[in-house]
C-alpha cells in the first residue's frame, strides 16, 4: 500500500496547490505515496479547492472554533489518527505544532521553509532578510518538526541564487518552482523508505 500523507495550511494554500497540480502530473510520485487528505483553516483556501476538485478529502478545522491551541490540535489528532495518516506536510502552516501532537506522530511531521538551514531560521521574512543581508546564495530546506522552533533535522536542502539586482518580487518565482519540486523530493523520499522498512 502506498504512504498516506496528510497537508495542512492555513492560508490560500499556494504551495499546497502547486504541490497537488504537480503530484498528479508526476507518475512517479503518484504511484509511490498518495496525498490522502488535506486540512485547512481559513473561509478562503484554495488549496481545498484544488483538493475536492481532485479527489482529495478535505476537511476544515478552525482554531477559532476552539479555546485554545492545544484543544486544537487535539481534533487535528484524532481525525489524522482516524485516517491512518503516516505523514504529515505542513505547508504555510501559521501554528507552531504542540507537545501532545508532536507525540502523536514522533519524526512524521514535515516542515519547509524558505532558506537553507541554519541561517534565517524562526522568522516570517527569510526572503527579504536573505536579500538585505547581502547573501549570493540562499535557499529551502524541508525538515522534520520536533520542540525546537525551526531546528528539525534537515532532510532535502535546494540553493537559490541570489542576483545583485534580485528583489523580492524576482526572487520569489525562483522558491515558487524549486519549492514544489523539493516538497515531492521530501515526501517520495520519506516515503519509499518508510514502505522499505514498514513492509505493508
Amino acid at each position: 500500500m502506498r504512504t498516506k500523507w496528510a497537508i495542512l495550511c492555513s492560508g490560500w494554500g499556494a504551495n499546497a496547490i502547486d504541490v497537488m497540480e504537480e503530484y498528479f502530473c508526476n507518475e512517479e510520485v503518484s504511484e509511490n505515496f498518495e496525498i490522502a487528505l488535506l486540512i485547512y483553516d481559513a473561509e478562503q483556501c484554495g488549496a481545498a479547492q484544488t483538493a475536492q476538485k481532485a479527489g482529495i478529502e478535505t476537511l476544515q478545522i478552525k482554531r477559532s472554533d476552539f479555546n485554545n491551541y492545544e484543544e486544537h490540535q487535539q481534533e487535528l489528532i484524532i481525525e489524522l489518527k482516524r485516517r491512518e495518516i503516516d505523514f504529515i506536510f505542513m505547508m504555510n502552516y501559521k501554528y507552531l505544532i504542540r507537545k501532545d501532537m508532536l507525540n502523536s506522530f514522533p519524526n512524521q511531521i514535515i516542515n519547509i521553509h524558505p532558506s537553507l538551514f541554519p541561517s534565517f531560521l524562526a522568522t516570517k521574512t527569510a526572503i527579504q532578510d536573505a536579500i538585505s543581508y547581502g547573501v549570493k546564495i540562499t535557499g529551502i530546506t524541508t525538515h522534520r518538526i520536533d520542540h525546537e522552533y525551526d531546528k528539525g533535522e534537515i532532510l532535502f536542502q535546494v540553493p537559490i541564487k541570489v542576483n545583485s539586482e534580485d528583489s523580492f518580487d524576482t526572487l520569489y518565482p525562483k522558491f515558487k518552482k524549486k519549492g514544489k519540486k523539493i516538497i515531492l523530493q521530501t515526501m517520495l523520499g520519506i516515503s519509499n523508505n518508510y514502505t522499505k522498512n514498514n513492509p505493508r
